[in-house]
């Protein structure tokens, strides 16, 4: 695909966005590349990453390698995302501080929205592929509802992290920061980030991009072979990913991070009209509807422009 100057601002920007929703535990960046209409380029892209990319380099040189894995698009892409993580996670660990309701609110409508789209995008809706949506949805369900472990942060399990959490970063509706979370791990990685713990990075994103070269292969063998079922199995999970981003939980218990803060551990969905009787906190239940309304907006005119 032949990309200009404008083409490449505008793969930044969703590489920024992408990056964004990766920082926040519940929102995929697969799920922002769905909505921006790249997701299966992204896919394509990545599973052309290994050995026979390194063949068409040996052979036919770096422009030909260049070329086989649309080195322009995933550069532009991931420095886009990497910008993001490193200057946008104070402010995202600041706004699920001070102002969680509403961030969740806005990530709820914006998921909400794009699960819409994403069902009109499937173009026949059958015994099987209802089923499959249902089953998504109920993983995913699940999987959001599941307490978080506490796993100890060794380069190991630090790499293990980074296969899982790579997997999950490219699926729409479970989010890579978010099985971080459930392994107890999301401090000390967003903390290596920060202070630039280059061992820690490294071990992580070597476990990141052996994730990647495998998990992306059965991604993309899934959408040429089942493209229909996938989509349905996909829009399930982003749907039963609500169940995370709900904006108004009580906590029920707690526990001790890595940095001996004590954080949420379990936590249950309630009404926002019972949410300040049970937690004394106010529920900020205008400023929230009217976020999540500004977050299916955005879905709703990003999907716009992509039709044109």
């Amino acid at each position: 695909m032949q990309r200009n100057k404008r083409d490449f601002i505008n793969l930044f920007a969703k590489g920024i966005m992408m990056g964004a929703a990766d920082a926040v535990p519940g929102v995929s960046g697969g799920t922002v590349a769905f909505i921006t209409g790249i997701y299966q380029e992204l896919i394509e892209t990545l599973s052309k990453l290994g050995p026979l990319a390194l063949k068409v380099l040996y052979r036919q040189g770096i422009v030909a390698f260049w070329g086989y894995i649309n080195g322009s698009f995933l550069t532009v892409l991931l420095v886009g995302m990497l910008t993001s993580i490193v200057l946008l996670s104070n402010l995202v660990l600041f706004l699920l501080s001070a102002h969680p309701e509403q961030l969740w609110g806005f990530f709820f409508g914006l998921i909400l929205a794009s699960s819409i789209v994403l069902a009109k995008s499937i173009e026949q809706w059958s015994a099987k592929s209802i089923g499959l949506f249902v089953l998504g949805a109920v993983l995913s369900y699940l999987l959001t509802g599941m307490s978080a472990t506490v796993v100890d942060p060794s380069l190991w399990n630090v790499f293990f992290a980074g296969m899982l959490a790579i997997c999950a970063m490219i699926l729409p509706g479970i989010s890579g920061a978010f099985i971080l979370l459930m392994l107890g791990l999301y401090s000390h990685i967003l903390g290596a980030l920060k202070a630039f713990d280059l061992i820690v990075i490294s071990v992580f994103a070597i476990g990141c991009a052996a994730g990647l070269l495998s998990f992306s292969r059965v991604l993309n063998w899934l959408f040429s072979q089942y493209k229909n079922f996938t989509m349905a199995l996909l829009t399930g999970f982003l749907l039963g990913s609500l169940n995370k981003v709900w904006p108004w939980k009580e906590t029920l218990s707690t526990r001790l991070n890595s940095h001996s803060e004590r954080v949420a551990d379990l936590q249950q969905n309630i009404s926002p009209f019972n949410y300040q009787t049970l937690t004394t906190m106010d529920a900020q239940f205008l400023n929230v509807v009217l976020l999540a309304l500004a977050g299916g907006a955005l879905v709703l005119c990003l999907d716009k422009v992509n039709s044109k």
